[in-house]
């Protein structure tokens, strides 16, 4: 089954490479096979094992903790999305954004609909992992080169007018100039993140920088577009995973992983926030590079494909 020590340590995994560029997804398979936890990496790709359950109440924790750190923001895009149904417009700031928002969710949300149980099924295995893990940190290099192309044009070119408001930041002002099929590709992006080894986070990460973003606005917009794709499919699990019979015998170690998983995720947005002000992810393309190379060369070794 899953003991305590296990879930501490999953809920921890969880908290930190869903925001980080590293891909969550990937670590929850390819670190219990290093660990030795083959169990849990075969559960995966069962629909009726308790791991699913377990890592729904990973997910809701870490959706609760981005709607906390970004309550203000997410008060105001719920505010801005009634009025719009209200008024019939999309004109104030918090409008658009709340619609931006809705627009990069949908093509996320139907594909993960259509093609999650395929991925979930056929790419789950360590070795599938440990390979997309690597193509995380090429396509993250690609963004940061694109990035880099982008802001050369920009340094020659004039700044676009933004609209203003006294309660956006600089950031939030930028994020509501995004074009809808520019959200659109982004939403489109992250649906990269149904492989085991693609980063939700460093997907979306490039496709804002593809879409010329810088990598302050790209990573905010990245995490506030995460938010709902996270909690629907969590609330969408809650009676058939965590309610239903797949989660019995283990509610107190979801709970206890799920409260690791919220600090950890917590605290990781907030560091991550203050980080793509002025940093790249060029570090984190490297780590994948790294980590995904020595995990499918240790995997292929010791023939431990599962």
């Amino acid at each position: 089954m899953l003991s305590y020590f296990q879930a501490a340590v999953m809920g921890l995994l969880q908290g930190v490479t869903e925001l980080f560029p590293v891909s969550s997804l990937g670590h929850s398979v390819i670190f219990p096979t290093l660990f030795g936890w083959s169990n849990l990496v075969k559960a995966q790709a069962n629909p009726e094992s308790f791991f699913l359950a377990f890592l729904v109440g990973l997910h809701l924790a870490t959706a609760t903790a981005l709607l906390i750190f970004y309550r203000k923001e997410w008060v105001r895009i719920t505010l801005g999305f009634f009025s719009s149904l209200r008024y019939r417009r999309i004109q104030s700031p918090d409008e658009r954004l709340a619609w931006l928002l809705i627009t990069a969710t949908i093509p996320t949300g139907a594909l993960a609909l259509i093609f999650e149980h395929f991925f979930r099924t056929f790419f789950s295995k360590p070795l599938y992992a440990a390979l997309f893990l690597m193509v995380n940190g090429i396509v993250l290099f690609v963004g940061e080169a694109l990035s880099r192309r982008s802001a050369a044009a920009k340094s020659v070119g004039s700044s676009p007018e933004v609209l203003t408001s006294p309660d956006l930041t600089s950031t939030e002002a930028n994020l509501t100039q995004i074009k809808f099929r520019d959200a659109a590709l982004m939403g489109t992006f992250q649906t990269g993140a149904l492989l085991a080894g693609i980063s939700r986070s460093g997907i979306s990460l490039v496709g804002g920088l593809v879409c010329k973003l810088n990598h302050q606005d790209a990573a905010r917009f990245s995490f506030l577009m995460a938010t709902p794709i996270i909690l629907l499919a969590g609330l969408y699990k809650i009676p058939s995973d965590l309610l239903g019979h797949n989660g019995d015998g283990i509610r107190m170690q979801i709970l206890v992983g799920s409260l690791v998983a919220f600090v950890a995720a917590y605290f990781s947005v907030s560091f991550l926030d203050r980080y793509f002000r002025n940093k790249t992810s060029t570090p984190y393309a490297i780590y994948s590079l790294i980590a995904g190379g020595v995990a499918f060369v240790w995997l292929l070794l010791s023939r431990s494909t599962f």
